[in-house]
C-alpha cells in the first residue's frame, strides 16, 4: 500500500493525482464541469456535477496507473474553499446548487452584519472580515429563499459543509459528515481560538447547530470509502482547503515561511506559528494546518486579478495567443515608458478590500504598445504581491526580513520574467519547486501521514526539492521609484470611488 491517492477539487474542474511513496506522480486526471451564472455576481455549482467528475478523475488516475484499491494506503482531499453545499440528511439530495466563494449574492445581508457593529465580534473570533465570500452568509441564505429549508434545518433534516465536506459524506456512504480544521476557519461560524463551532456567530448568523460538521484534525482517519465506488474500500485520511494544502505541499512549516500561488487570483499565506496574529492590514488570520490537536496559523492575502489579468490580454485585447507569450512580448517593451495596470476588474483585495473599484491603466504615452501592456500586467501581479508582504511585515515583527523567501506555484510561477521582477521588487528570493503539483501534494501529505507512508513534517520538508532560484537583481533606486509609481496608481484608483 505504497500510493496516496488526493483528490484537488477546484472551482472550474475536478482532478485526482496518484502519488506513490517518494511522492513522484504515477498518474493524474482531470475533467471540467459547468459553471452557472444565474443573475449578475452569483456563481453556482451543480453538486451532483462535482460528485460525479471526482469519481470519475480517481477511477481514471487508478487506470492510468494500473493501480487497484488494494494498493492504496488513503485519498486526501483538498477543495475550493467557502462554497456552500446544503444537503438531505437522509437522501443526500442538494436542496439548493452549490453557491461559489466567488458570489456575491450576500452583500447586503454583510452590509447589514457591518452597519449593525458586528464585525469586530466576528473578526475577532473568527480572524476574518464580513463578507459574502465566505461560507455563513450563503448558508443562511439558502435557509431563507429555499421553500421550507429554514424549519427543516430546525428538525435537523438538513446538513452543510464546504466541498470536502460533502465528498467525505459521499464517498462514506452518508456515514461520516465531518471537516478539517482549515476549510472550518473558513466559515465565520468558527472560533479559530477554541477550535469550535461559536453558538454566538451561529445564533448572528441563525444557523442550526445540528447541521455543522465534527471539525476534526487536517491529518485523521476520517472514514472510509464505499468499496462500490473504487472495487475496494480506501480510507481517507487527509483534508484541507487548497490554500493551506499549498502551504503545506510546500513544506512551510517553520513560522516565518510564506508561499504565494498563481492561478486566476493570488493567494499568500505566511506561517505564524501557533499564535494567531490580530491583522491591521485587512489581512486574514486564518489556520494553516492542524496535526495531533495543535493549530498553526497563518496571515493570509488573496489578490483578485493575478492570471486573469494575462487572460485579459489575450481574450479582451487579444494582443496575445496564449499565456507564454507575454514574458518574452514584456522584455521588449520600451525601457523608458512606466505604463502600470492596476487589475481592479472585480475591486480590490487585501490590503484594500474594496469590490467597488474598477481597473486603470497609468502613463500611457502614443508609443504604448503590446509589449508595454504584457509588461504592465505581468508587474501588476508583482506590485500586487509586494502590497501583501509588505502588510505581512507590518503585522508580523517576527519576520526576519534577511532570512524570508517566498515560496511560489501555480500557473503563473512558470513565468521565468514575472518571478524574477517578483524578487527584484520584493528585494528577496523566490523559490519554485520542483514539484509544481503542490496543492493536491498538501493533500497527499496529509494522508499519507496519517497512513504510515510519508514521514514527520520536519523530514518531509527534506524532501522539498528547488527547481529554480530567482535572485533579486534591481537597484534599489529603481525598485523605489517603481513601487512609489504603483503607490500613486493604486492612489488614483481608489481616489475615483471617493469621486463617485
Amino acid at each position: 500500500m505504497s500510493f496516496v491517492l488526493a483528490i484537488d477539487q477546484g472551482t472550474t474542474s475536478s482532478r485526482a493525482i496518484l502519488f506513490r511513496g517518494d511522492i513522484s506522480i504515477a498518474a493524474s486526471a482531470q475533467q471540467e464541469f459547468p459553471q452557472h451564472f444565474p443573475a449578475s455576481g452569483w456563481v453556482e455549482h451543480e453538486p451532483e456535477d462535482i460528485w460525479v467528475s471526482t469519481l470519475a478523475t480517481c477511477r481514471e488516475a487508478m487506470q492510468k496507473a494500473g493501480v487497484k484499491a488494494s494498493e492504496i494506503a488513503a485519498i486526501g482531499i483538498t477543495n475550493q474553499r467557502e462554497t456552500t453545499v446544503v444537503w438531505d440528511r437522509v437522501t443526500g439530495q442538494a436542496i439548493h446548487r452549490a453557491i461559489v466563494w466567488q458570489d456575491r449574492r450576500t452583500a447586503e445581508i454583510c452590509a447589514a452584519l457591518k452597519a449593525d457593529g458586528h464585525e469586530p465580534m466576528v473578526s475577532e473570533k473568527t480572524g476574518l472580515i464580513v463578507d459574502p465570500y465566505f461560507s455563513g452568509t450563503k448558508v443562511a441564505w439558502i435557509l431563507d429563499h429555499v421553500p421550507e429549508a429554514r424549519a427543516r434545518a430546525e428538525r435537523g433534516e438538513l446538513l452543510f459543509g464546504t466541498v470536502d465536506c460533502y465528498l467525505l459524506w459521499r464517498l462514506t456512504g452518508g456515514r461520516v459528515h465531518a471537516t478539517d480544521a482549515t476549510n472550518a476557519s473558513r466559515t465565520l461560524l468558527f472560533n479559530i481560538h477554541s477550535g469550535e463551532w461559536d453558538r454566538d456567530l451561529l445564533q448572528l448568523l441563525r444557523v442550526p447547530r445540528s447541521m455543522l460538521p465534527e471539525v476534526k484534525d487536517s491529518s485523521h482517519h476520517f472514514g472510509d470509502s464505499e468499496p462500490e465506488w473504487f472495487g475496494g474500500s480506501i480510507a481517507i485520511r487527509g483534508i484541507a482547503g487548497d490554500q493551506q494544502a499549498a502551504t503545506i505541499g510546500q513544506a512551510c512549516f517553520s513560522p516565518g515561511m510564506m508561499k504565494s500561488t498563481y492561478g486566476t487570483g493570488c493567494f499568500a499565506l505566511l506561517n505564524t506559528g501557533s499564535t494567531p496574529v490580530a491583522s491591521k492590514n485587512k489581512l486574514l488570520t486564518t489556520i494553516a494546518y492542524q496535526l495531533a490537536g495543535s493549530r498553526t496559523y497563518a496571515l493570509e492575502g488573496s489578490i483578485f486579478v493575478a492570471g486573469s489579468a494575462v487572460q485579459w490580454l489575450r481574450d479582451g485585447l487579444h494582443i496575445i495567443k496564449e499565456a507564454a507569450e507575454t514574458g518574452p512580448l514584456a522584455d521588449q517593451s520600451d525601457s523608458l515608458q512606466s505604463v502600470y495596470l492596476v487589475p481592479a476588474f472585480v475591486g480590490l483585495g487585501a490590503p484594500y478590500w474594496n469590490p467597488r473599484v474598477r481597473g486603470a491603466l497609468f502613463g500611457l504615452t502614443r508609443n504604448t504598445g503590446p509589449a508595454e501592456l504584457a509588461h504592465a500586467a505581468l508587474e501588476s501581479v508583482c506590485y500586487q504581491t509586494y502590497d501583501l508582504w509588505a502588510a505581512m511585515r507590518a503585522d508580523w515583527p517576527d519576520a526576519d526580513a534577511a532570512s524570508t523567501v517566498l515560496r511560489v506555484d501555480g500557473g503563473m510561477a512558470a513565468s521565468d520574467w514575472t518571478m524574477q521582477r517578483l524578487a527584484d521588487l520584493l528585494d528577496a528570493p523566490v523559490d519554485r519547486p520542483m514539484i509544481a503539483e503542490t496543492t493536491a501534494l498538501g493533500a497527499a501529505y496529509l494522508a499519507g501521514l496519517s497512513a504510515g507512508v510519508y514521514p514527520e513534517p520536519a523530514k518531509f520538508a527534506d524532501n522539498w526539492r528547488l527547481e529554480h532560484r530567482f535572485k533579486p537583481a534591481m537597484s534599489a533606486a529603481t525598485r523605489e521609484r517603481k513601487l512609489a509609481g504603483w503607490g500613486r496608481a493604486v492612489k488614483g484608483v481608489l481616489a475615483s470611488d471617493e469621486g463617485e
